[in-house]
């Protein structure tokens, strides 16, 4: 392949940041009810948000300009990794919010040590089959190592716990590893081992127990434990077509918990619709075949291998977002990318389309 440098890919850039444009709108609307009585007024929620947007498009167009190539090196995973973990350990020691461990208070910034995490496993699984791509079919060896890693890194943001995303990074971790060549039975004996373990944890816990049987049965409890998804979908189904108007959705006043984060998809589908929650998609369907584009054309493994992983974890946790609001999967906390309000998840998902962006620029 040629390692022609070309511009890089503006339907990708646009689709990314009409999405970041359209999430701060949307959070602006979701946000409003919620911050009517809290210091700052109305808008706190959304100069939060537009001030993360501003730092991870700033982000976004420096990782542009770096050569991805920079990141196939020991010492940049080893220092990416080892950051990740420390933080996911440290976040053990801080105040619970919502029930959670899962941030970290620097002044009045609050970073979701999980974002990182994530990339920390797109980043090893790109550089460690990049160097082991001719063992992968030859038994454990090329792609054991990799996986037990971020199999730990998974592990502690379960015990946060983050249900979601940890469920999130196993699924990057056996989809790429199918992508990439490893055989089936071997892949089927780790996800037979993952799928056992999430269901101990999940058995053993008594919300996330009653979450997943809510999920089985929305109608046993509406009040209780199926109240969120019973609220999503009152949200969709009022919107009909077109919605009810932008700012005028209902749900989000008190009824349907978390709509400016978790749930904005659902009231992205009441005040717009059909047609705007199409849209959404369509967007996410794009980034899709524009990362994968740009990847499978890299002029090396190395890559090809990151921007698959990177395309992987943006849209598969879009995916993981709409089957909770939509009742296709248990309700678990997971932000839409780009979309939701969350100042860690943004930059994540903004310096994640920079590299994408570098590597669309080396393709051919």
């Amino acid at each position: 392949m040629s390692g022609r440098k070309l511009a890089f890919d503006r339907i990708l850039f646009a689709s990314v940041a009409g999405l970041t444009v359209f999430g701060l709108v949307m959070v602006g609307s979701a946000s409003l009810f919620r911050t009517l009585s809290s210091p700052g007024g109305e808008y706190r929620l959304l100069v939060r948000q537009t001030g993360s947007a501003a730092a991870g498009l700033a982000l976004m167009c420096w990782l542009t300009k770096v050569d991805y190539r920079r990141f196939n090196r020991r010492w940049v995973v080893a220092t990416l990794l080892g950051t990740s973990a420390a933080l996911l350990l440290l976040v053990m020691l801080s105040r619970p919010i919502n029930g959670a461990r899962r941030w970290i208070a620097l002044g009045p910034v609050h970073l979701q040590a999980s974002e990182l995490a994530k990339l920390a496993v797109a980043l090893l699984l790109a550089y460690t089959l990049d160097r082991k791509s001719d063992q992968l079919a030859e038994g454990w060896r090329g792609f054991l190592p990799a996986a037990t890693v971020c199999g730990a890194l998974a592990a502690l943001v379960l015990i946060e716990p983050d249900t979601g995303t940890a469920v999130l990074m196993g699924l990057v971790t056996m989809v790429f590893l199918y992508l990439a060549g490893v055989k089936p039975r071997h892949l089927a004996a780790l996800a037979g081992g993952a799928a056992a373990l999430l269901a101990v944890v999940v058995l053993s816990s008594s919300y996330r127990r009653s979450r997943f049987l809510a999920f089985l049965d929305p109608s046993a409890d509406p009040l209780g434990s199926a109240f969120q998804i019973n609220q999503s979908l009152i949200a969709l189904g009022s919107g009909g077509l077109t919605g009810v108007g932008l700012g005028q959705g209902q749900q989000k006043a008190f009824y349907l918990p978390f709509p400016h984060s978790d749930f904005i998809f659902s009231v992205i589908g009441e005040e717009l619709g059909l047609l705007g929650t199409a849209g959404v998609l369509a967007l996410f369907g794009i980034i899709f075949w524009r990362g994968s584009r740009s990847a499978l054309r890299a002029p090396d493994n190395f890559g090809m291998f990151l921007g698959l992983a990177l395309t992987l974890m943006l849209t598969l946790q879009a995916l993981l977002n709409l089957g909770v609001t939509t009742g296709l999967l248990p309700t678990k906390g997971l932000p839409l990318p780009y979309v939701s309000y969350g100042g860690s998840s943004l930059l994540a998902s903004l310096a994640a389309t920079g590299v994408l962006l570098n590597i669309s620029q080396h393709s051919n």
